[in-house]
């Protein structure tokens, strides 16, 4: 039975160890997984409508438009908002199954603390500590990296990471924007909670 990680901010999911989990297909969040499709969750045609919302928020990337980027805009009990990759499906025409068209391969959870660093960092260390336990024999690694949207260089991200043998990847990271860029893009900072497969690791890490 898969578990939610929304639920990784009780202390009783701890108690019991049938939570302990060896990959990123045995987790949720806000109900959604790995390998869904998302037309579960929306209609084709606002999917259609997030791609060309998101089209160029990649565009650091050597294939921008290879995966795109959609955000579902619910009423979370715990996060703001949720977005997901999936195929992106300009690119994938010979695809007929449409719910393999969709099939989520990306799923992160945001909470904002604009202006808040230090409050965002403390929760993204409780969160990673209940991470360690629940996933035990994941490669655990932090680490501080400039974010690629900003050529000055002066907006971040700190990130835990969890690998696992499958290649995916569950990850929790506090993202700090410079102040003038992210006012002017009308852009939130703060907590991340993502589950990430292995071809969108490698797509992000391809860096123009």
């Amino acid at each position: 039975m898969k578990k939610l990680l929304i639920l990784l901010f009780s202390i009783f999911l701890l108690s019991s160890p049938s939570v302990f989990a060896d990959d990123i297909s045995d987790f949720e969040i806000e109900g959604i997984s790995i390998g869904d499709s998302l037309l579960d969750y929306m209609t084709e045609d606002e999917i259609l409508e997030e791609i060309e919302i998101t089209k160029n928020h990649y565009s650091y990337l050597k294939e921008p438009n290879k995966y795109a980027e959609v955000y579902i805009w619910k009423d979370f009990p715990t996060y703001d908002w949720v977005s997901v990759f999936i195929k992106n499906n300009s690119t994938n025409q010979y695809v007929t199954n449409i719910n393999e068209k969709f099939t989520i391969l990306f799923i992160r959870g945001f909470i904002k603390y604009n202006e808040d660093f230090d409050s965002c960092i403390a929760k993204r260390d409780e969160i990673a500590e209940t991470l360690s336990k629940v996933f035990p024999n994941a490669n655990t690694r932090s680490k501080v990296v400039e974010h690629s949207i900003d050529p000055s260089g002066n907006s971040f991200i700190d990130v835990v990471y969890f690998d696992f043998d499958s290649g995916g990847t569950a990850e929790v990271y506090c993202s700090n924007f410079e102040e003038t860029l992210r006012i002017k893009n009308n852009w939130a900072e703060g907590l991340n909670v993502a589950i990430t497969s292995e071809e969108i690791l490698e797509w992000l890490g391809n860096h123009k």
